[in-house]
């Protein structure tokens, strides 16, 4: 049976609670715990909707503490480059293209403000999907463990990392009989017709999701070249035919 997780992208202090909430409540009900993607110094215009969070530590800790899995998501999400990367989904990163040095920096800090937050993650999740051969690099040399990206039917390993994948095709999902995915979510962009999707899903569709700490449990395989080259091309297929329909 397939299994399915969950990852919520651009959590940060200043963000649309009120859409987060929303999805939260869904996720509470349905009794699962997913992967929450925390920006340390969020610069994004887009994603600063709301009022900033008085104790976002606390309840980073709390959410944490009821099983919910905690990643580093960036450094301030900003796109400074537009460099695909070794996952090639969008033409634009905050990491890839950028020296070694420099995203060693950025990935230090964040995983600064992150302890001053009373949380420490082995996991890492790149803004626009976009990371470099310098990324992996600087993740390892920081502690990350844990990349949340790539296609597979389940954990793999590749250079001593340890990729986590998403879904390449959310409605063929559910066809598979094997294996793991990550559905990825961002709740401020979602609409009414949005949140009731996935309340309709999980009403039907339960049994296939699990907890997030279930794909982080899970024993990883090594990726062989064959199965890099086929992730490689099937990423970059994707991001074309998502920019060509606009």
């Amino acid at each position: 049976m397939r299994k399915i997780a969950i990852r919520i992208d651009d959590v940060a202090e200043d963000m649309d609670w009120e859409k987060f909430r929303r999805f939260e409540k869904i996720l509470e009900e349905n009794k699962l715990a997913p992967l929450i993607g925390v920006i340390p110094y969020n610069k994004d215009a887009s994603i600063a909707r709301g009022t900033p969070a008085e104790d976002f530590g606390g309840w980073l800790k709390k959410k944490q503490a009821a099983g919910w899995c905690i990643a580093m998501h960036g450094y301030e999400h900003l796109y400074k480059t537009k460099a695909k990367g070794i996952f090639p989904l969008n033409p634009f990163s905050e990491f890839s293209g950028i020296s070694y040095k420099e995203q060693c920096r950025k990935i230090s800090d964040g995983k600064k403000r992150m302890a001053l937050y009373g949380i420490d993650t082995a996991i890492f999740m790149a803004p626009g999907h976009s990371f470099d051969e310098n990324t992996i690099r600087a993740l390892k040399k920081n502690g990350f463990q844990y990349v949340t990206d790539g296609f597979g039917n389940g954990p793999f390993v590749r250079d001593e990392m340890t990729y986590l994948p998403i879904a390449l095709q959310k409605s063929k999902e559910f066809e598979k009989k094997s294996g793991i995915t990550t559905f990825v979510v961002h709740t401020a962009t979602m609409r009414d017709e949005d949140f009731a999707a996935y309340e309709k899903m999980l009403s039907e569709k339960r049994k296939f999701f699990v907890d997030y700490r279930e794909l982080l449990e899970t024993p990883p395989k090594v990726q062989t070249k064959g199965q890099r080259i086929k992730e490689y091309a099937l990423a970059w297929m994707k991001g074309f035919l998502c920019r060509l329909r606009g």
